[in-house]
């Protein structure tokens, strides 16, 4: 079995014209293989990632390197073995040569690659935007095309696996194509393990990149000049967009960096290349998007409460209530969220950055009106309520108790005929004192404070819908009520 990144190194290495031949011997599997990944580019294979064992102990390492420049590797070995290393020195010589390495001084060469050939990214952080009583930390994903110097910027409040490749698939709308490669540093993200040039890339990552046909390259440790042009991009934002500027919400800030980009930040004349970004990006360069893409919105799954709403995002939002306990599909982006169950969209809310907040349509709460009334209108409900008063007050603590309304009241009202009515308001009126709601309880009062009366079955009648009719008990008040009427 194949993992995922070599599945996407078989689709790297076909999109540069290699045969199935080639590319078998290249990866160490057959020809047959090569072909099903091919043919089948969505397999999703998962795989435990390894333990490096001497990780635990790097920040400890660092620290006594840091006091002890000298200090042998024996040493270090017999310091960690006391707190439970296991491993042999070599791992830990290894890592010394690399620690030694990366703390000297080393001259680098700038870097400038072709047209189309890469683009950087990396994020940045931007303070906060208030929203009621609550603030909302504000990330921006830059993302620079290495040639021209042109440049996208996207503001989120996550910088989780979903809002990532949302934003660069919304960076490359921009550009109007995708690089060759993609220049990231070792965020969790994109990069899930390294040791030394070895580089394990996050399989959702690698994922999204193969449909694009994009290479990633992740910068070593410690070398923010491997991606130079993005970092100083961040430094420019913060120096030139962020400053004397108010936002009220997400949608704002993105509108007005939007304006920055196209107004200022890419129709510029850049101090290194010296043109002007916009002139200087070669678009025919670039490779043309898809036809057909995925959806990039942030996806989850939901289940829906009985108050008729999804938790997401710290807030609540409503659906229709008959989705009540069934699992909702919700996309979202900056401005909307969308809430589907199956394949049919379900409801539509405008996304609250605030929390704590109940976002709720019209719509659906008449609906709860409309099931209310509905189950009011019920003849057996009908027949329940005409046991007066207490029988009223009990349906009301049911349905606030989101007990199965039907269900009880049905039960309660073959309690009634096995016991009378008398006695069933009777435990009504006790169930009501003790807060116990349910024809289970009802059923247990009656069991052990009343006999059953005497049953005497009905006549069966020929026709079965005739024997289903059920009478409500009269009110004699009314007729009370008529002959004092009559007598005045």
């Amino acid at each position: 079995m194949i993992n995922q990144r070599t599945l996407f190194e078989i689709h790297r290495l076909k999109n540069e014209g290699m045969s199935n031949r080639d590319i078998a011997r290249c990866v160490g599997c057959s020809r047959k293989t090569v072909s099903k990944y091919i043919d089948s580019p969505q397999l999703k294979i998962t795989r435990r990632g390894r333990r490096v064992k001497l990780t635990p102990y790097h920040d400890y390492i660092r620290q006594k390197i840091k006091q002890y420049p000298d200090l042998k590797a024996p040493v270090i070995l017999r310091k960690i073995q006391e707190q439970g290393f296991d491993g042999e020195i070599t791992i830990v010589r290894r890592f010394l040569r690399k620690l030694r390495k990366a703390s000297s001084k080393q001259a680098y060469c700038r870097f400038e690659s072709d047209p189309g050939q890469q683009m950087q990214i990396n994020w940045g952080h931007f303070g906060t935007i208030t929203y009621k009583n609550t603030k909302r930390k504000l990330y921006g994903l830059a993302v620079i095309e290495s040639y021209s110097r042109m440049l996208y910027v996207a503001f989120t409040h996550s910088q989780s696996q979903d809002v990532l490749h949302q934003a660069l698939f919304n960076a490359f709308r921009y550009f109007g194509g995708t690089p060759k490669e993609i220049v990231v540093d070792n965020m969790l993200t994109a990069v899930t393990e390294r040791t030394g040039s070895l580089v394990r890339f996050n399989d959702s990552f690698l994922g999204f990149l193969l449909p694009f046909g994009i290479t990633p390259v992740a910068c070593n440790i410690r070398a923010p000049y491997e991606k130079g042009k993005v970092e100083r991009s961040i430094h420019y934002i913060r120096h030139n967009f962020l400053p004397l500027k108010e936002f009220s919400n997400l949608s704002d800030v993105q509108n007005q960096v939007m304006k920055w980009l196209n107004n200022i930040a890419n129709i510029r004349v850049h101090n290194t290349t010296g043109e002007v970004p916009v002139k200087r990006l070669e678009k025919n360069r670039l490779k043309t998007l898809p036809d057909i893409t995925r959806d990039y919105r942030e996806t989850h799954t939901l289940y829906v409460h009985k108050d008729f709403s999804v938790r997401f995002d710290y807030n609540t939002y409503t659906v229709p209530p008959w989705a009540i306990g069934k699992n909702a599909i919700l996309k979202a982006d900056r401005q909307k969220v969308w809430i589907y169950y199956k394949t049919r969209c379900i409801a539509v809310h405008d996304r609250s950055w605030d929390k704590k907040n109940r976002i709720e349509l019209e719509a659906h709460k008449a609906q709860i009106h409309k099931l209310k009334k509905r189950r009011l209108a019920d003849k057996n409900v009908l027949v329940f309520l005409s046991l007066g008063q207490t029988a009223l007050d009990y349906l009301n603590k049911l349905e606030k108790a989101k007990s199965p309304l039907k269900k009880n009241i049905v039960k309660i009202l073959l309690l009634k005929d096995e016991y009378g009515a008398g006695k069933v308001v009777y435990a009504l009126d006790k169930a009501l004192e003790l807060k116990l709601y349910g024809a289970d309880y009802i059923q247990n009062i009656l069991y052990q404070e009343k006999a059953p009366k005497i049953n005497h079955p009905p006549v069966r009648l020929k026709k079965n819908n005739l024997n289903d009719i059920r009478l409500c008990s009269p009110n004699l008040a009314e007729y009370d009520a008529l002959i004092l009427k009559r007598r005045n």
